[in-house]
């Protein structure tokens, strides 16, 4: 990932923020979609919204389609509203990379007391996503 791509997620993440504090918690979760779709206007920030995902099999388009909530300069950012993020939440991101075959994702949720965002690489080295920390973002983030 590079220092750009990085800047990018950070600027996304932010904008969710901005929705999070000004709404507050536990709203439904076309609420925060529909003020982080403006948010991202407000910023100058090009996305999808609803964006329709296809899936394939040996090479055919299969009928059974997936919706991500945003789409956004390679990233898919996905928002929940729940008490906490589950491993099934997180599956859901992973598929959709997986179908997209993008490399960058982010899970939002705006039912916990605090605001909670999850930003995910794909680590190709060891075949799976992974959270970007503190700690691992020197790895995964080129200057």
């Amino acid at each position: 990932m590079t220092k750009e791509e990085y800047m990018r997620m950070y600027e996304i993440v932010g904008a969710a923020m901005e929705v999070y504090n000004e709404l507050g918690c536990g709203m439904a979760e076309l609420l925060y979609q529909e003020a982080m779709a403006m948010e991202l206007d407000a910023q100058g920030i090009p996305y999808s919204r609803e964006k329709e995902l296809y899936t394939y099999y040996k090479g055919q388009k299969m009928q059974k389609t997936y919706v991500a909530d945003f789409l956004s300069q390679n990233m898919i950012v996905e928002f929940k509203s729940v008490s906490r993020i589950t491993a099934e939440h997180r599956a859901q991101l992973f598929n959709y990379l997986r179908i997209t075959k993008l490399k960058y994702g982010i899970l939002v949720n705006f039912g916990e007391d605090h605001f909670h965002a999850e930003r995910y690489v794909y680590d190709e080295d060891e075949n799976r996503f992974v959270l970007l920390s503190r700690e691992n973002l020197h790895h995964y983030v080129q200057p």
